[in-house]
Parts: structure tokens; C-alpha cells; sequence
């Protein structure tokens, strides 16, 4: 049975400056977690502690506003409900902790190293580890690029189920960066279906022609993928095969040993 939202001990008491509707508004966003990531109302208002009309009027507030969508009975957290955490993600402790990581991963393997996020149909760099330029696109914190084509994109779109991969797919503007690229929404899928099973991506020239590059996922203590990293290299340089066989034992301890930090945070 659900449990009603308890503040925490060493919360502050309430006063003057205690905003109550927002508080509940956080509530009932915290209410939806791995364990209950669709909820009735009922349920809702069960686990937030608030009445159900209470529930309903802030469920259609964040509806409104892009942060919940429901079927007519069932919420649930939309990927809008990022933009929240994101300025947190990008100066949180866990990045400062894996940075170190990411820099070992790129000095050993001689190559760039980054960590992404899923937004949307899109991926958003929340780290950088710099060894060669080897992109005419700049690439920094907060660059944003599309899913369907690049490593890290894949990786994540891998965590999630096939109706929501093509919900991403169909929502993206799939174009041929290069020869190379694929755009038929299908084999994308495919694709995706085929990096959930083996667990990393290898991308090779389908975002810009001489890129190359390999993504794991990073996962929290549910198992859920929330973040990637990888590796890219120049693909006239490192081929294929010695990405899978030379790189991506490393990337794949790498990307475990951020998941350990998350899973310690």
C-alpha cells in the first residue's frame, strides 16, 4: 500500500516565506518514481498526502505546462520534467566525481571522451573530456544534438520501450548528415532494438563524414539508463574493429564505474 509523503527530519519548519502550493506541487512530482511511473489520480494523491482535488488541480497544472501527460486515466512524468534538473545535472557533485573518470577513459584510449542526457528527441552534453578536435561542430556543455544518429543518442534511446523510441523518432527531423547516415525510421529502430540488447552503440560517419564513435550507458540504482558516455576518434585512424575491441572494454568499466557513483549518490 502507497504511503502518504512524510517531510523529511531535518526539514525546515514552515514560515512566512513557506510557499504551500508549490511544496505540494514538488510532492506530487516526487510521487512518481521508477516503482510507480503511472499513476491514477487516486494514487497520486495517495502518495503526496493530498486530497484528490488537491491532486487534480496540480496534475493539471503541470499538465498544462508540458510536465505530465495522461491517457484519460493514468499520469505520468513527461521528459520536459528535465529542464527542472538539468542546471543541477550540469554542476552536480556526480559529474565532478566522474570527470577524473572520463579523463583516465581519454588518456587511455588516446580519444575525446563525453557524457549525455536524453531531452526530447535530442541528446544535451552534460560533460566533455577534450583530446583532438576532430569535429567541425563545436561541441561543449550544452550543445545539443539529435538522437537518431549519433552514439550516445542511440544508448539512450535504447533505454527506453519501442512506443516511446518511435515517439522520439517521429518527433525528430531525420536528415542525411552524411552519406552514411540512416533515416529510414525502421532501421533506426532496429538498430536501437540491437544496441538494447548488446548494451553499447557504435555510430561510424552518420553525424559528420570521419566520425566515429562508441557509447555505453550509465545507469542508476534501478537499472534505469540516465546518462551515456563515449568515445570518438577519427574514422581514418580507428576503425570499427578496433573501437569494439580495443576501446570499448574500457568505455564499458568506465561507464560502470560512473553508474557505481550515481549508485553511491
Amino acid at each position: 500500500m502507497a504511503t502518504r509523503a512524510r517531510r523529511a527530519p531535518d526539514a525546515p519548519t514552515p514560515g512566512d516565506g513557506y510557499v504551500q502550493s508549490f511544496a505540494r506541487g514538488l510532492g506530487v512530482i516526487r510521487s512518481f518514481n521508477a516503482q510507480a511511473s503511472q499513476q491514477t489520480l487516486s494514487e497520486v494523491a495517495e502518495r503526496s498526502g493530498l486530497t484528490r482535488a488537491g491532486a487534480r488541480r496540480i496534475l493539471l497544472t503541470l499538465q498544462a505546462l508540458g510536465y505530465v501527460s495522461t491517457d484519460g486515466k493514468h499520469y505520468a512524468l513527461t521528459p520536459r520534467i528535465l529542464e527542472l534538473g538539468f542546471a543541477y545535472l550540469t554542476s552536480m557533485p556526480i559529474w565532478n566525481l566522474a570527470e577524473p573518470v572520463m579523463e583516465r577513459l581519454a588518456d587511455a584510449v588516446g580519444e575525446s571522451c563525453s557524457a549525455a542526457v536524453l531531452d526530447g528527441s535530442d541528446i544535451i552534453y552534460v560533460l566533455r573530456v577534450h583530446t583532438h578536435k576532430i569535429m567541425a561542430i563545436n561541441l561543449n556543455v550544452g550543445t545539443r544534438l539529435p538522437a537518431y544518429c549519433t552514439s550516445l543518442g542511440r544508448v539512450l534511446l535504447a533505454g527506453l520501450d519501442d512506443t516511446e523510441v518511435k515517439a522520439r523518432l517521429k518527433a525528430s527531423d531525420i536528415r542525411a548528415n552524411t552519406r552514411h547516415t540512416e533515416t529510414d525510421v525502421d532501421e533506426i529502430l532496429a538498430r536501437v532494438q540491437q544496441v538494447r540488447r548488446q548494451g553499447w552503440s557504435l555510430v561510424n560517419q552518420e553525424l559528420e563524414e570521419g566520425l566515429i564513435s562508441i557509447a555505453a550507458p550509465v545507469k542508476n540504482r534501478a537499472g534505469q539508463v540516465i546518462a551515456a558516455l563515449n568515445v570518438s576518434g577519427q574514422a581514418n585512424r580507428t576503425s570499427a574493429t578496433v573501437m569494439k575491441e580495443q576501446l570499448l572494454p574500457k568505455l564499458r568499466a568506465a561507464a560502470d564505474e560512473v553508474s557505481g557513483l550515481l549508485g553511491r549518490g
